[in-house]
């Protein structure tokens, strides 16, 4: 059990309605300070309506959201904390550099901010380009750089990297680490497995519920697993025979 100095994000009994269903079920977990902790599980379990209560961004029917000491969503946590959605939200018409100049300018980001996030995804070379014309990899990094601005505490990721050549997804993963090495929480969504070796903590999910919120090592010690995958197989079945 972490103690509550150590922990960036706090939720406890957290239940989401979406189109008239639940779609959380009262879910806790707890997401430890200057880490990577990976969310995972299949497409349509909850991580993104998960992130997006973080982020304060979610109606919520019960529980609580605790973000770095402070309820989700208060108007003194919108420079600590910075999100990227799944799919990038940057203006197509405008260049790499005017979209973050825009945003840097709506969150008060200190003065080279701009140029900052830009070495730290590695966009170099292509602040003049139109958003609209950038290629997937780069629009995925131009979507980061823009939640890096300001030097948030907390960054919620949702899936940053699918849809990624292997060799950019290896990057981009590294930059995660030398985030969390400075102290950054980061919080990472990923629908891959082999993604979670990647991570110091992980958030299982599966149909809005928490299988298990650990570190990989104790994960596989718990399961008698190999490796991750079959930790999370063997997590489902067990909730499945407890179910039945």
């Amino acid at each position: 059990m972490l103690n509550s100095v150590a922990v960036a994000v706090a939720v406890e009994g957290l239940r989401v309605r979406r189109g008239g269903r639940e779609v959380l079920h009262g879910i806790g977990l707890s997401v430890p300070r200057g880490s990577v902790t990976g969310l995972i599980g299949p497409s349509g379990c909850g991580k993104t309506t998960l992130m997006r209560a973080v982020v304060g961004a979610q109606v919520v029917q019960g529980g609580t959201v605790t973000v770095l000491g402070e309820a989700a969503g208060s108007s003194s946590l919108r420079r600590r904390v910075g999100y990227a959605t799944q799919h990038p939200s940057v203006y197509s018409d405008l260049t790499v550099v005017e979209n973050l100049r825009y945003f840097a300018a709506v969150l008060r980001a200190p003065r080279g901010d701009v140029e900052r996030v830009m070495a730290e995804v590695g966009l170099e070379g292509h602040g003049n380009q139109a958003a609209g014309r950038l290629s997937g990899g780069q629009l995925s990094r131009t979507s980061l750089a823009v939640a890096l601005l300001g030097e948030p505490e907390l960054l919620v990721l949702d899936e940053p990297t699918v849809g990624l050549d292997p060799l950019l997804r290896d990057e981009l993963w590294g930059l995660f680490r030398g985030l969390a090495g400075r102290g950054v929480t980061l919080i990472v969504s990923s629908h891959v497995m082999d993604e979670a070796a990647r991570c110091e903590r992980l958030v299982l999910m599966r149909e809005g519920r928490v299988l298990a919120d650990d570190t990989p090592e104790a994960l596989r010690a718990g399961t008698g697993a190999d490796d991750l995958e079959q930790a999370f197989l063997r997590l489902v079945r067990e909730r499945e025979a407890m179910a039945s």
